[in-house]
């Protein structure tokens, strides 16, 4: 596995794009905290949420643009004191490493071009200062050409929320005043990769298995006390700000990001998952890398994954995930301050129970890929056979009509209470029976 090295060098810069000032939060502007105000997801805000404001990440390339290319320069175009002059060149490598961050379209046509082939593109090369003798670019010239043509990306996150395609997938919750917002910008986006995004769903179920999802980057904000089911192939996942939800996911191509949740279980066969800035959260994952720890995680728990539906070994092969190898176990702690193993644990297997997935759909995957570990599988047979005995129990007691009646009267209101008690009722009050005959209740 290589990477190339001015694109980590990049990639490595650009993290800088969520630094917290400490001398800002003096005057109470901000704080190093991961429980920051809800950002307005419409682009009216750009202080709070850097990560789901497109306007923070042109200001963030508009403000260090010359940083970043001194970055890329060679060493030989660089003064003693590391900065370049006005003679500086930029490789064409250099330029190709910005496309990792840039790309743009010509008279604003909706075919997307990376930036190194936008800036070898003829009538570019006065104001980029391209020269085919040195196969490079003048600094200042491309500074200034990048400058005067960079623009807010007209595909991300707040435009999506903004002019994309409004999805209703969820219905307002009688007695409050939120509203979520789900929306896809598949109507305006070229083609590549479409975006769904998914924000302040509450005290909901919401279930889909669709085309709009399939191939999709999936971004899921501020979503609370609500059980959502995508069931599609996906192309990446970031969950943030959630708090006391279940998350059930298709496979996942690329990576599964959680961010700054509270008590959410992820439920997902994916190539990564990442953490950071959890409390309280456990993941059912099948997965063929280690899952990373990042800063800021406490009381973590990692489990095998443990459900399956109709289509997900059709899923699964899309996007080429099998259940070998599977390091669900071996998570990976990254940061020095995660150093301290007490940041997660692995579920204990009296704590584990299967999972069902209560839509029925056509497929023929009838059972969890891969099995079960066998100490979870043990602990799984061990309560389904005291179910067995237990209705073996009833079945020879030789109750009376009346008494089987009482009985079962008292097992029902017996589990009514557990429901309650267990915020399981919330679940099962929100699922809408399927129309008579429909087998695609979740699409």
């Amino acid at each position: 596995l290589s990477a190339d090295t001015l694109q980590f060098l990049l990639f490595l810069y650009v993290q800088q794009v969520n630094k917290v000032s400490l001398r800002t939060s003096l005057i109470g502007e901000e704080w190093p905290s991961p429980r920051t105000k809800s950002p307005c997801l419409t682009g009216k805000s750009t202080s709070e949420n850097k990560n789901w404001n497109d306007q923070d990440h042109r200001a963030f390339v508009q403000g260090h643009l010359s940083d970043m290319l001194e970055l890329l320069l060679e060493p030989e175009q660089l003064t003693a004191s590391s900065h370049s002059t006005h003679s500086s060149l930029v490789s064409y490598e250099a330029v190709c490493a910005l496309s990792f961050l840039i790309e743009g379209t010509v008279n604003k046509s909706r075919t997307v071009h990376p930036l190194h082939e936008l800036a070898l593109w003829q009538p570019c090369h006065r104001q980029n200062g391209y020269s085919k003798v040195s196969k490079a670019f003048s600094f200042p010239k491309l500074e200034s050409w990048l400058r005067s043509c960079l623009t807010t990306n007209p595909f991300g996150m707040t435009a999506c929320l903004k002019s994309g395609k409004k999805l209703a997938w969820a219905q307002q919750v009688e007695g409050t005043t939120r509203r979520a917002k789900i929306a896809c910008n598949t109507r305006v986006v070229p083609e590549v990769f479409p975006m769904v995004i998914m924000s302040q769903v509450y005290k909901q179920t919401l279930a889909k298995s669709s085309d709009t999802l399939v191939g999709a980057h999936v971004r899921i904000h501020r979503c609370n006390e609500s059980f959502i089911y995508l069931l599609s192939p996906l192309r990446s996942v970031t969950i943030e700000k959630c708090r006391n939800s279940t998350f059930v996911l298709g496979p996942v191509q690329a990576s599964v990001h959680v961010h700054s949740c509270d008590n959410v279980k992820v439920i997902v066969v994916c190539h990564r998952l990442c953490l950071s800035s959890t409390a309280g959260c456990t993941f059912y994952i099948l997965t063929p890398t280690q899952p990373l720890i990042l800063s800021g995680n406490q009381a973590v728990s990692f489990a095998p994954f443990h459900t399956h539906y109709p289509m997900l070994e059709d899923h699964m092969a899309q996007v080429g995930l099998a259940t070998l190898p599977n390091y669900w176990d071996s998570p990976m702690l990254v940061c020095k301050e995660s150093g301290d193993t007490s940041v997660f644990r692995l579920l204990p297997p009296s704590d584990f129970y299967t999972f069902v997935i209560p839509f029925e759909m056509e497929g023929d995957t009838t059972e969890t890929p891969g099995g079960l570990p066998h100490v979870y599988q043990k602990a799984v047979s061990q309560r389904e056979q005291k179910v067995q005995i237990w209705q073996k129990t009833v079945k020879e007691a030789g109750l009376t009509k009346d008494q089987r009646k009482q009985f079962q009267t008292l097992v029902e209101n017996k589990f009514y209470e557990w429901l309650v008690q267990t915020g399981n009722r919330q679940q099962l009050d929100s699922l809408v029976p399927p129309a008579v005959g429909s087998k695609q209740a979740a699409g």
